[in-house]
């Protein structure tokens, strides 16, 4: 966003570039086979499984390194998926409707900012802005529109600092991935014998 479009809401303002970091295709320095499973994100990001699993369901924030695919299955978040799960919490904690947070994700996957750590989303209850320079925050708090930032560079830290903690899961050496869980092949020995 320029800075002559201070303030522009994030749901309509027009889409300029990819989302590099936050949520495009190409991240140069996280490996994509890499993550972590449900509970791990939930406690990252500071919400509940039913929470994950229900934006999970309606496409608000899928899992980008596996998606559950039956029964036995686990989910897989990458890094970047538990920054969106903490970001859209503290949004939600804002008393942003979950309407208006899936419109902004929607249009942040489209547009987008090459630095992410410049990126700060402004909230005033109703709608969700984007600010790309403290000019603009300053314009929006002015105009009496933003009354909650969120600096997504910090939260990518503190995101990164929690998940050092936790373990991680390549996602082709999980015997799940494969259909093969512990229910799998207790179905297989007793169809077998």
């Amino acid at each position: 966003m320029s800075s002559t479009e201070a303030g522009a809401n994030v749901a309509g303002a027009t889409p300029q570039r990819a989302q590099g970091l936050l949520f495009g295709d190409t991240l140069p320095d996280l490996d994509t086979t890499t993550g972590y499973r449900g509970p791990t994100a939930c406690r990252a990001a500071g919400i509940t499984y039913r929470q994950l699993d229900y934006w999970a369901r309606t496409g608000l924030v899928e899992p980008s390194i596996r998606s559950a695919s039956g029964s036995g299955t686990q989910r897989l978040y990458s890094f970047r998926d538990v920054l969106v799960l903490k970001v859209v919490k503290r949004l939600l904690d804002t008393g942003v409707s979950l309407q208006q947070i899936r419109s902004a994700v929607d249009h942040l996957r489209e547009r987008g900012v090459d630095d992410l750590a410049q990126i700060t989303l402004m909230s005033d209850g109703a709608s969700v802005y984007e600010c790309t320079s403290a000019d603009e925050v300053f314009d929006l708090v002015q105009g009496g529109q933003g009354v909650f930032g969120i600096a997504v560079g910090r939260v990518w830290r503190e995101v990164e600092g929690t998940l050092a903690e936790f373990p991680t899961e390549r996602a082709e050496d999980d015997a799940a991935a494969s259909g093969d869980d512990e229910l799998a092949q207790r179905r297989r020995a007793r169809h077998a014998g």
